[in-house]
């Protein structure tokens, strides 16, 4: 079975997202520091716990998840057998 690595990357963009959004969102909600999740900071720019923040999460993420969903899908297509 092949991937269609388009399709994968779109779904992986929105799910990274959408989670990264609703999971500062969460933090910023429960009143947490969320040490683990600032240190995205360091790879996303712009990103921090706040409104702003989210949003910016929300954007590198989806961009983020594209390429990273679109790699895994072609390199699964690359490596699965064939079938006839």
């Amino acid at each position: 079975m092949q991937l269609n690595p388009k399709a994968f990357a779109l779904a992986c963009g929105i799910l990274w997202g959408a989670g990264l959004f609703l999971a500062t969102l969460w933090l910023m909600i429960i009143g947490s520091q969320g040490n683990t999740i600032i240190l995205l900071g360091k790879f996303y720019w712009g990103y921090s716990l706040s409104f702003v923040g989210a949003i910016m999460g929300l954007i590198w993420g989806f961009v983020d998840g594209i390429i990273g969903g679109f790699l895994l899908a072609w390199l699964y297509n690359k490596f699965s057998p064939k079938q006839a």
